[in-house]
């Protein structure tokens, strides 16, 4: 069989372990649940497009839920956090067995493919300002071409001060755009491969039009014109670099030393005339960070201790201090087994942990379901996905979760009634992807990816569930409260 053979579809809902969440949660308060849950994370989704902008929200909503933050390198009470560089975070609730007992640990990350300006970003050409770019993580570049983009990360001044910067998402501001070239001029262009057709330097950001006032021209200045620029002068990246200025207290030398982000403007939605989706930007993997502190705020006293960790910089192999692979959970973990367990050993206390790492998986595509495999596929409403391995190819680059582990798991939902599922990422040799799961691993733990499926993955409108996330968060709970 070739790769573009015709595949025989599949009775819907009938993949091993597939059952539908709607069928599961059908009562009027499990509905009502399940919609408020949505509304919530809707919100959260809209407000956050960030990992900095994440972290804040999750360290507010913890704080008015009683955990303490760690700010002296120690933890002081049962449930506590602390944060590293703005970025990633790491919570604890103590549980009523030590930690050399092992705990329940839930890993997800809250960065997400995007477009970062460059450190010299702005210039101006052709009656237009503009800002270079260079793109974050997997993304597919035409489909961040022609659409509305708002601005939002940090300047960071000499003087120390950091300043937000949010442009677009009001009502009330401008937003940004990346031009797209018209078909009347892109027959060459079409006819290349779609990864030479779109040229990463070309992802240029509109950012102003109209030039600022000329001053007085006397015969000194007359002499001592800059040279020319597109249209003869600066005057139009003046303009901008006025309003920055006069908004954010801001000069051009400042964006050398600044952190700003281009993601897709305006608010998360529901999708379909029955509202049983959700669309927006930044699900993978906003949604299991949001179905994970949902879990983590409703899970109560736990036997075991209950540890979350929302890490950054996965989209991009988890590096860096803030990622998967800095040592930032080792050294949290050193302090936490210092203030409960002082006589635990470190690598004990890792060993007798078990992990997911929670990240969503790829739904199956109704247009392109040749690309999967699908009595190892995962559905849309059918429950949270475990992904037992992900790599690519032979299984490179991945962790391959124990049988055991799996068995354990399996045991754990369906005596909480929580319908789940488990699939691969599409055909063999077809693809691939990864996560952090093999970064805890190393520890000894026992660890597998689980979250819920995910349409138009790493789009700026991607589509998950509103069931799915529903039983995703009652999954997180009944994990953390094992």
């Amino acid at each position: 069989m070739t790769d573009t053979e015709e595949i025989t579809p599949a009775a819907p809902g009938l993949t091993i372990d597939a059952k539908s969440c709607w069928e599961t949660y059908a009562t009027p308060e499990e509905r009502e649940a399940m919609k408020t849950l949505a509304d919530t994370y809707i919100a959260f989704l809209s407000a956050c497009k960030t990992e900095r902008e994440t972290v804040q929200y999750v360290q507010g909503v913890l704080s008015g839920a009683g955990f303490a933050e760690s700010l002296d390198g120690n933890f002081a009470g049962d449930a506590v956090y602390r944060v590293m560089k703005g970025k990633t975070m790491f919570v604890a609730r103590k549980g009523k067995k030590p930690l050399s007992e092992g705990f329940r640990l839930l890993g997800a990350h809250c960065d997400t493919p995007r477009i970062d300006l460059k450190q010299r970003p702005l210039y101006q050409d052709c009656g237009v300002a503009q800002l270079k770019t260079h793109y974050y993580g997997g993304i597919r570049k035409h489909q961040w071409l022609a659409r509305a983009l708002a601005l939002h990360g940090v300047v960071a001044k000499k003087d120390g001060t950091v300043i937000p910067v949010t442009i677009g998402e009001d009502p009330a501001d401008p937003v940004f755009t990346i031009p797209d070239l018209l078909p009347h001029l892109a027959y060459r262009q079409v006819e290349k491969k779609l990864s030479e057709a779109f040229e990463a330097e070309k992802l240029n950001i509109i950012i102003g039009h109209s030039p600022a006032e000329k001053p007085a021209e006397t015969p000194e200045t007359a002499e001592a014109k800059p040279a020319a620029n597109g249209n003869g002068n600066d005057l139009i990246k003046a303009k901008v670099l006025t309003l920055l200025n006069e908004r954010y207290g801001i000069e051009e030398a400042d964006l050398y030393s600044a952190e700003l982000q281009a993601v897709p403007a305006g608010p998360a939605r529901l999708v379909g005339l029955d509202g049983a989706l959700i669309g927006g930007y930044g699900q993978d993997d906003r949604v299991c960070v949001y179905a994970g502190l949902s879990a983590l705020l409703d899970a109560g006293q736990p036997e075991h201790t209950q540890i979350v960790l929302f890490w950054d910089k996965e989209e991009i192999g988890s590096e860096g201090s803030t990622g998967a692979k800095s040592r930032f959970f080792e050294y949290c973990l050193e302090d936490l087994i210092e203030a409960w367990e002082p006589t635990a050993r470190k690598s004990r206390v890792l060993a007798a942990g078990k992990a997911v790492s929670a990240d969503v998986h790829a739904a199956m595509d109704p247009d392109y379901q040749d690309l999967h495999e699908k009595l190892n596929s995962a559905l849309l409403g059918s429950g949270p996905c475990f992904c037992k391995f992900t790599g690519h190819r032979g299984k490179v680059g991945a962790n391959d979760a124990h049988p055991e582990y799996v068995a354990w798991l399996r045991s754990l939902l369906d005596g909480a009634g929580i319908p789940w599922q488990m699939a691969e990422l599409g055909r063999v040799d077809l693809g691939g992807g990864g996560t952090v799961a093999k970064f805890l691993a190393v520890y000894g733990m026992d660890i597998i990816d689980f979250g819920p499926a995910v349409l138009s993955m790493h789009s700026p409108f991607e589509i998950t569930s509103v069931a799915d996330l529903y039983a995703t968060k009652l999954a997180y709970q009944a994990f953390l409260s094992s």
